[in-house]
């Protein structure tokens, strides 16, 4: 079966089935995210470009957490289990025992090599093509080739790929590494498949051995050099975790740069791959957007900023906040110090402030929550302010019951609102009040103690502190201003 230059390729095997135990983890090394989405993800999103006709997933170690995340993010993935794992050219041969005797062109991939790109993948295709190989590698040049196979030519043909444990000293010192991704003539690969043998230093079979069963036959061998030997690089442990993924934001960072969004401190910024910026949007330092994050035009987000699943509107303003599945309307203001929990919903040019949290909570449009305040299963209607210190007692201990605060309404400050509860329409609640029973359209509610001063208390039962000798003078003062 051939294919056209536009055309998809047969397979894309991808191998996922490693142990990854230098990442210490009960977690497969595969689940590990880098910005917010799986390494493996990234993996399977690059194969997905080619539109092959078949994509295969070998699995392996951790099989069962691996099998599951595929069938999550490529339900159409079909699954091969490498049961023990016995090197590459064994995960290949089980992939390949998946499919129905393929023909054309079948491309191998790992799971762990985060920064690969389908472009990178199609333009390998392109060259397998064009050259009419019947293998061809992905290659790039590394300063530090230590832990990687390396490529050796002859005549510019890639005559074999030597793994590290078993190269010469002159082999060591060659600098073109393998990315141990490659697209082969379906025929070729099934042959030098079953051709492999295990006379290494780890008894496993190699992958690689299939350049040198092509080469041996008389067919073709060629290798598409890349320039950014970044995509090219594995994830084997958590400092490499690290470095990729600074490596990956940065360039995430320069696309949404290159997009019109202003990012003040690149290093101390974090946008996750499933972000979506508006231009003007402007990024200020410690700046952390997760998840299905969305920032319209001209927000501004930051300093100190987490978001997670958040929508923010056209010229909103954060700073020194955390949020969690919520809803910031157009214009609206929060932090610093504000932790809005899911189900947090403001209207557009609405205010919540410092040391306020809000928990499945709709706050109208131009409503403010200044400070100080929980407000936790409520509806503020638009234009109502809460007071500093209101305390929305949304749970008995048993059941979490709503309150409402109607347009325009004013709590005062250090009120307690007992839900279930409604405020109307046009209210006032004084100061100090714990409501317990609805107050109607233009009220004022007033739940508290009347005020009682006991003349001559510190006199009586302070005497001799500083706070009498306080009061003494105070009164001299007070009775020689009515003399």
């Amino acid at each position: 079966m051939s294919h056209d230059s536009s055309a998809g390729v047969t397979a894309v095997v991808v191998l996922a089935a490693g142990g990854g135990t230098r990442m210490k983890s009960k977690r497969s090394k595969l689940l590990h995210e880098l910005c917010g989405r799986s390494m493996l993800s990234y993996a399977i999103t690059a194969a997905t470009a080619l539109e092959p006709d078949h994509l295969v997933v070998v699995v392996g170690h951790e099989r069962e957490q691996v099998a599951a995340h595929v069938h999550e993010i490529a339900p159409y993935a079909v699954q091969a289990v490498q049961e023990p794992q016995l090197g590459t050219g064994h995960a290949v041969r089980i992939g390949l025992e998946a499919l129905d005797e393929p023909s054309g062109e079948i491309v191998v991939t790992y799971g762990d090599v985060p920064l690969l790109t389908g472009e990178t993948l199609a333009g390998l295709v392109a060259e397998h093509r064009a050259a009419a190989n019947a293998v061809t590698v992905l290659t790039s040049i590394v300063d530090s080739p230590v832990g990687y196979g390396r490529i050796v030519r002859e005549h510019g043909r890639v005559t074999r790929v030597v793994e590290e444990k078993d190269a010469t000293d002159d082999e060591r010192d060659i600098r073109e590494i393998n990315s141990g991704i490659y697209v082969f003539d379906a025929a070729t690969l099934r042959e030098g498949l079953a051709e492999l043998r295990t006379d290494n230093s780890q008894g496993e079979l190699y992958l690689t051995d299939v350049i040198g069963y092509a080469n041996r036959i008389g067919r073709t061998v060629g290798a598409h050099l890349i320039d950014d030997p970044w995509q090219t690089q594995g994830v084997n442990d958590r400092v490499q975790l690290a470095v990729l993924s600074k490596e990956l934001n940065r360039r995430i960072l320069i696309g949404w740069m290159q997009a019109g969004v202003t990012v003040l401190d690149p290093d101390s910024t974090w946008v996750a791959d499933t972000v979506d910026l508006a231009e003007d949007v402007t990024l200020l330092p410690n700046t952390i957007l997760r998840g299905a994050t969305s920032v319209a035009e001209g927000a501004t987000i930051g300093p100190d900023v987490m978001l997670t699943d958040v929508e923010v509107g056209a010229g909103a303003h954060l700073v020194k906040c955390h949020a969690t599945l919520s809803v910031i309307g157009d214009g609206a203001e929060v932090g610093p110090f504000s932790y809005l929990r899911p189900g947090t919903r403001l209207g557009a040019h609405g205010k919540i402030g410092a040391f306020v949290e809000t928990k499945n909570a709709v706050i109208g449009e131009g409503a403010k929550v200044p400070h100080l305040t929980y407000c936790g299963d409520a509806e503020v209607g638009d234009g109502a302010n809460i007071g500093a210190g209101t305390i929305f007692a949304n749970y008995d201990g048993v059941t979490k019951s709503r309150t409402t605060v109607g347009k325009s309404s004013f709590i005062g400050s250090n009120s307690v609102l007992v839900a279930p509860v409604t405020i109307a329409d046009g209210a006032y609640v004084a100061a100090g009040s714990a409501i317990t029973d609805e107050v109607g359209p233009g009220e004022l509610a007033i739940a508290r103690g009347r005020q009682r001063n006991i003349e001559g208390w510190v006199a009586k039962r302070r005497p001799g502190s500083k706070t009498e000798a306080a009061a003494d003078e105070a009164l001299r003062a007070k009775k020689g201003e009515h003399q």
